[in-house]
């Protein structure tokens, strides 16, 4: 008998086909797509486990077709583990962490810190629900429908926060669901349908998944640019939403850069009534951590220097260089202590100044959006109390602001360094003394200031502006850490080598900025970084990031280069809109939302800059799932055709492999594969016995192998020991079958074509 063969595969051969059930990986991969939402870096282990999880529900509802009372309450048994194990994930994920459970479920991920027991209970309730859907509307009640609104669940989640699934997932899902409504619809045994040929049914079932994969991603689309307004107004959801941002502010004291990898809501966040873009300030953020590539806000960032009414002096874009020459003017003696004179005879020349509106458009959180060289908060309609930020913002120390308050700003032109004699005076101011002479210079502006009855507006402002310089250059405090670029000797050497042959901040600051302009970085919001990858080795390695990266790795350098600096995130405000009652103004979405580098210029003050590569961004997100679906078509189409090419050269290769493996193995082992691999390449079951093998070998392609048939039988069942001449022998025969079945073959090709050669 050949079953002792068949025995010894036995096991294998089970395992592998349970492994490739249709079901048990229609479903891990399902599921690979969500959890790819929730924590991308581990998508293979969520995809493993619940590869494995599933293989044991299968076992399950297969013993429930067959016992329906017992199954039924064994299934209730495993829902209630589930549940159960959901429970206790939400429980520990709640220790130590600010929001509930379901509040982190309907917020967009990028706006929460990660949670890795909130996020396996999420794993656990798709997992549950998905493999019990899956396997009951396949092998229990086809229904291609149900199907299909399954197969829409992964896209809904990422459709709800605008986040673009993975090209090879749509396209693994799309193929999966196509191939898993195939094999239960059609290629499925039945007690009224029986399936003959399957083999050559698979092949053709392979051919067309391949082919409408390639035609799907390859085949020009239009481009469609969606309008969702209709969509996002149906539903007034202002309270959650006001409900969100007040319990999400407590995540706004650190910041990874996650929201910038991910397209947001387009839903509008500002309105400007201003004449030109502008860039809004929301948050500051000055300690930098290489280990987690985190920035997060020091007690100076949220340092409030006084509470005040409107109008509220912002300290910060210019003035410094006016500043202190008002200190000299009031006290001569700084001058010469410093050698002043010169700088003194410079007239300071102002950027012309503009007035801009800004509208809440949504909920806001504590702090108002500040547009780039804001001068001062001239009026607002926010009613509560305000307190001016060391770092240049405007908190609101009573309720948050709301999406009714409105803010009218005064702010400079950035073309200070362009007018005359500007930058010729900033600097004669870089020194190495400068932050002695800020410290003097705020002594003198700080003391004519409160030894007047009335303090006037203007020593008020040059005292704030030589404060806030002050800070900056203090060795004992904030001003270190405005100096740590976190002790790495690369960024060093590179800021060095970019800067050491300039003398001034403000031309440092430009190389620097440029820097990662022609340097081969690359703005890609799809590109997800390694764990433990940080601004070092985008810097040095990856050299592709988001703003994120971008603006880090600007702070750093410029650290490096002796000039003071810190991380910023708001918002980029380009896009004009005008409305049906003839405004027009500027409009915010939360997709423009951008980090980017503010650094101390010695002599102006605090000037933000724009390191990321600005040209590429729109190049990247303008390319439309369209172009990565034809990318991936190509690589799909390749990988087709390598599979095809494998397929054909199979058989030569496995025939070589065996008879190398055939000389090393002892000759009894040696017959023993023989005679199975035979039976494999012809279709003989493993119950016939060698003789009726041999009998069908021969009637199939007239090959004779009753030699390996004999010699099999006293191995196998006699236990006899055989010589290399019966392997030799042995060897032969299994040689000359093979070469009579590739023969047999190609002879019934060369027939099949006959009859339409002669029908032509």
């Amino acid at each position: 008998m050949l079953d002792k063969i068949k025995r010894e595969g036995s096991v294998w051969s089970s395992l592998l086909k349970t492994l490739s059930d249709p079901v048990l990986l229609y479903t891990a991969l399902v599921m690979m797509s969500i959890m790819y939402h929730y924590r991308s870096q581990l998508t293979l282990v969520y995809g493993l486990l619940s590869l494995v999880i599933t293989w044991l529900g299968i076992r399950l509802f297969d013993f429930m077709q067959k016992h329906h009372f017992i199954g039924f309450f064994l299934y209730i048994a495993i829902f209630s583990a589930f549940t159960f194990l959901t429970g206790q994930c939400i429980e520990l994920g709640q220790e130590d962490y600010p929001i509930s459970w379901g509040l982190w479920f309907l917020t967009p991920q990028d706006s929460v810190e990660y949670n890795a027991w909130y996020t396996m209970a999420v794993f656990l309730l798709f997992q549950i629900f998905m493999m019990s859907v899956i396997y009951y509307f396949t092998r229990v009640r086809y229904r291609i429908f149900m199907n299909f609104l399954i197969f829409i669940i992964p896209f809904a989640i990422y459709g709800k926060e605008y986040e673009k699934m993975p090209t090879l997932l749509i396209i693994l899902m799309a193929v999966g669901y196509v191939l898993l409504m195939i094999r239960f619809r059609q290629l499925g045994n039945t007690e009224k349908v029986s399936v003959v040929g399957r083999k050559e049914t698979w092949q053709s079932v392979a051919a067309y998944a391949v082919v409408f994969a390639v035609a799907a991603t390859l085949i020009p689309k239009p481009e469609v640019e969606a309008d969702r307004t209709m969509l996002e107004t149906l539903i007034n959801a202002d309270a959650l939403t006001d409900r969100l941002v007040e319990m999400l502010n407590v995540f706004r004291d650190t910041t990874g850069g996650d929201q910038f990898r991910q397209s947001s809501a387009n839903t509008p966040v500002y309105y400007a009534d201003a004449r030109e873009p502008l860039r809004l300030k929301t948050s500051t953020f000055t300690t930098y951590d290489m280990a987690t590539d985190q920035w997060s806000a020091s007690a100076n960032d949220s340092y409030a220097l006084r509470g005040s009414d409107t109008p509220i002096r912002i300290p910060g874009a210019g003035y410094a260089a006016e500043a202190i020459q008002k200190a000299a003017e009031l006290d001569p003696d700084l001058k010469e202590r410093y050698g002043l004179e010169e700088f003194c005879s410079y007239k300071i020349r102002e950027p012309r100044e503009h007035s801009v509106t800004i509208y809440c458009a949504s909920q806001q959180g504590i702090s108002a959006p500040v547009p780039q060289f804001a001068q001062e908060l001239k009026s607002t309609t926010y009613s509560d109390e305000m307190s001016l930020i060391r770092t240049g913002l405007i908190r609101a120390d009573g309720y948050a602001f709301s999406r009714e308050d409105s803010f009218v700003f005064r702010y400079s032109g950035d073309n200070f360094f362009l007018l005359d004699d500007n930058k010729e005076a900033a600097q004669l101011l870089m020194r190495d003394d400068y932050g002695s002479i800020v410290s003097d210079a705020y002594d003198i502006l700080y003391a004519e200031n409160y030894d007047t009855w009335r303090p006037e507006e203007e020593m008020e402002i040059y005292e704030d502006i030589m404060g806030a310089s002050y800070l900056a250059f203090n060795t004992d405090g904030y001003g270190d850490l405005l100096l740590d670029y976190c002790g790495s000797k690369k960024i060093k050497e590179l800021a060095q080598e970019l800067t050491g042959d300039l003398d001034n901040d403000y031309d440092k600051a430009k190389v620097l900025e440029y820097y990662f302009y022609n340097n081969g970085y690359t703005y890609d919001t799809e590109y997800r970084k390694a764990s433990g990858e940080n601004a070092e080795d985008f810097i040095f390695d990856t050299k592709t990031g988001v703003c994120y990266e971008y603006a880090t790795a600007m702070v750093l350098l410029a650290r490096a280069a002796g000039i003071p600096a810190r991380y910023c995130e708001g918002y980029n405000m380009q896009s004009v809109v005008q409305t049906d009652n003839g405004w027009r103004g500027y409009v915010a979405t939360a997709n423009d939302a951008h980090g980017f580098p503010e650094l101390y210029i010695r002599g102006y003050g605090w000037m933000s800059f724009e390191p990321t590569m600005t040209d590429l961004i729109n190049d990247s997100q303008s390319r439309s799932a369209t172009n990565s679906l034809a990318r991936a078509g190509l690589l799909i189409l390749l990988m087709a055709l390598a599979a095809l090419a494998a397929i054909l050269l199979y058989p030569a290769v496995s025939h070589k492999l065996f008879l190398m493996r055939s000389s090393k193995r002892s000759p009894e082992e040696a017959v023993r594969r023989a005679m199975k691999r035979i039976c494999k390449l012809y279709g003989i079951r493993g119950t016939k016995t060698s003789q009726e093998a041999a009998q069908a070998v021969r009637a199939r392609s007239g090959a004779d192998i009753s030699a390996e048939a004999e010699l099999f039988d006293r191995t196998v069942y006699g236990e006899a020991s055989l010589t290399e001449a019966d392997r030799e022998k042995a060897m032969g025969d299994y040689i000359a079958a093979y070469k009579a079945l590739k023969e047999t073959k190609k002879q019934r090709r060369r027939n099949k074509r006959r009859p339409s050669a002669r029908s032509g």
